[in-house]
Parts: structure tokens; sequence; C-alpha cells
């Protein structure tokens, strides 16, 4: 499995845990702070093994019927109506058939002919009683629908969960996962993440860009700039034909608005601060 293949650049730790989820088929649990790249690390296995990503999004009362599968009411209703004056047992069998179920992401899940990639994302946002009810899910990989009995799995998905840490999981459901924090790259890497995502980009450019990002991450800020927020950073200065940061300080600390989210940080992250960063950058 090559995730440089497809944009992805794993430290060695996340690639082993990769690989024991391969080895073991067991969901993997990735922690960290918002936009250090752990739902790219879905996205990317999924291009790695040509398979469809199948993204659940939590929230708080997300419950099995947004998660798993509903029925087409509407058009039982019609069903309904076009057999008034048929068997009652004879109707009921029918509206509640294949036909009318809507499958939503865990259902879909494992029901691929080929095995997908399961993302649960921002599992710490949903309710202790969707955890539990997840954690059956993931433990036998199959469901039990009143009207059509039990379904059990046709493949079994590579599962990837994912939490912020805004609410603490339960023994039982990292138990059932294999474990890994995932922490904001570290200079060299960002470096080859910028490199493989932008191809054009000037390679001491890229190195620059990651040293610089990486400094402001050690301010005091709200918010710090995720992966995503350097990339965009590097677009925009790479099309503005920049190649030193040094030689360009204005033009630096007027696109840092790639990088800052908050009101709050861009009041800290003044003219004098990127300026004295800048001078940091090698």
């Amino acid at each position: 499995m090559q995730l440089a293949a497809v944009g992805y650049i794993p430290d060695r730790d996340l690639a082993t845990a990769l690989w024991l989820m391969e080895s073991l088929r067991r969901p993997l649990l990735l922690e960290g702070e918002a936009g250090v790249g752990k739902t790219e690390v879905a996205r990317a296995l999924a291009l790695a093994h040509d398979t469809r990503l199948i993204r659940l999004q939590c929230y708080e009362g997300l419950d099995q019927s947004a998660a798993l599968y509903e029925w087409n009411y509407q058009r039982q209703l019609l069903a309904i109506k076009a057999r008034e004056g048929s068997d009652a047992s004879a109707v009921e069998e029918h509206i509640f058939s294949e036909a009318y179920l809507l499958e939503r992401p865990l259902l879909a899940a494992i029901r691929q002919a080929k095995p997908a990639v399961l993302l649960i994302d921002e599992v710490d946002r949903a309710d202790e009683e969707f955890e539990a009810f997840l954690l059956e899910l993931l433990s036998d990989f199959q469901v039990s629908i009143p009207e059509l009995g039990t379904i059990t799995a046709t493949t079994i998905p590579r599962v990837i969960l994912t939490s912020n840490g805004t609410r603490e999981l339960s023994d039982a459901l990292r138990r059932r996962c294999l474990y890994h924090y995932v922490d904001y790259p570290d200079v060299d890497r960002e470096a080859r993440i910028i490199l493989s995502r932008l191809p054009g980009i000037d390679t001491d450019l890229a190195l620059q860009i990651a040293t610089m990002v990486g400094l402001i991450r050690k301010e005091d800020l709200r918010k710090s700039p995720g992966v995503a927020e350097t990339l965009d950073w590097a677009a925009t200065l790479a099309g503005l034909e920049v190649r030193h940061l040094r030689d360009e300080p204005e033009t630096v600390h007027e696109t840092l608005m790639c990088l800052i989210k908050t009101a709050e940080d861009k009041s800290r992250m003044t003219r004098e601060v990127s300026d004295r960063l800048i001078g940091r950058v090698a």
C-alpha cells in the first residue's frame, strides 16, 4: 500500500498503525487536533486500494436511522394507496422490502462487493448511546432490521474513526480499536507534503513555508494552522512567484490570512511578529 503515491505522506508510526489495521482487520482510532490530516488518511487509504470511501459525519443527537438505514416513507405511502383493497399482509410484506430501504453509511459500508473504507468522523461528537451501538456493529459487522431480519456483512470494511478530543471516549471503544495519535507534521514531512500536492513548487520555497508554519504553530494562537491551510498558503505564495520569504516580508504578512482563522489570532500575528519569525527561516 503506497500512500505516498496518492499524495499522502505518513510518518513511520502512522504507516505501522495502518499496516496493523490491515493485518489484524481491526478499526483504527485516530486522535489529534483538528487540521492534522486525520480525515485525509481515510481518503488516501481509499485511493490506495481503489475502493469506495463511505463517510459518517458524527454530531450530537446522531441516531441509528441517520447512520444505519431508513424506510422510504413517501414511496411506501404511494405503494399503499396503489394497492388499496389488497390483502393487508401482502401489502406490508411488499412495502417493507429492499426496494423501499434507504441505506445510510454504516449499512452501505458492510454491503459493498469490494471492501470499502468506512470513515466515522469526529466520533467524539456523537452521544454515548450511539457509541455503544457503534461498538456492537464494529464487533459483529451485522445489523438487525426487524422487517428484514439479520443482515450480515458482505465484506468487512476498513474502518477509520477520528476524534478531536471534545469528549472522552469509552474504554470499550478504545479496546476495540487500534490507536494512533496524529500530530502536526515536522518541518521535513510538511515540506514533502507540499511538494507532493503542489508538484511545480520550488523545493527551497516548500521548505521555507514548512519552517515558517512550524514556527507559527509555536506561537500562542487560539487555532494553529492545519496542513490544509499550509497548502493554501503554499499555493498562494507560489502563484505570486515568491522565491524567498525574507525578500518579501510584506507579501508574507498579507497572505497569512491563509493560515489565521480567528480575529484574536490575527491581532496577535502582527507585522512585527511575522518579521521576527521570517528572520528565523533559513
